[in-house]
């Protein structure tokens, strides 16, 4: 199983079976063929540049934390807490479709990978905090 099937896996379970984070060491390759899967997978998406390069998203976790990330055409990003606009940096590429950020946090690596919805711009992932499981996120592109 490659790295983004897992990671697809991964937020399928949460989105679609159990609503529970897994580790990608618990998910087993045999489900990337199963119906329910494959179904999911038809209202994902890749995203692309376009949907990435100097936009500002919208990004909550399922613990109630709210941010804006603006992702730089350069490859970093900057995340503001909504309502009060404390700053933290962090970088980005575009990996397969697969939207994959990292944030730094005084002593905290934040690492998240997001999976277009084909049917609204609100996109979502599963968030590692230090290499842990740590939240589920919902992502909504802002267009201007």
């Amino acid at each position: 199983m490659s790295n983004d099937d897992a990671i697809r896996l991964q937020l399928f379970h949460r989105e679609h079976g159990s609503k529970s984070l897994y580790p990608i060491f618990q998910l087993s390759p045999n489900e990337l063929h199963s119906n329910d899967y494959q179904h999911w997978l038809s209202e994902k998406r890749a995203l692309v540049l376009g949907d990435i390069e100097d936009c500002h998203w919208i990004k909550s976790c399922s613990g109630g934390y709210v941010t804006e990330v603006i992702f730089h055409r350069d490859g970093r990003l900057t995340e503001y807490r909504l309502f009060d606009r404390f700053e933290t940096q962090g970088n980005w590429k575009l990996d397969n479709g697969i939207l994959k950020a990292e944030i730094i946090k005084a002593e905290n690596r934040y690492t998240f990978n997001v999976i277009g919805n084909a049917n609204i711009n609100i996109h979502s992932a599963v968030e590692l905090k230090n290499n842990e499981l740590h939240s589920y996120l919902k992502l909504a592109q802002v267009k201007g």
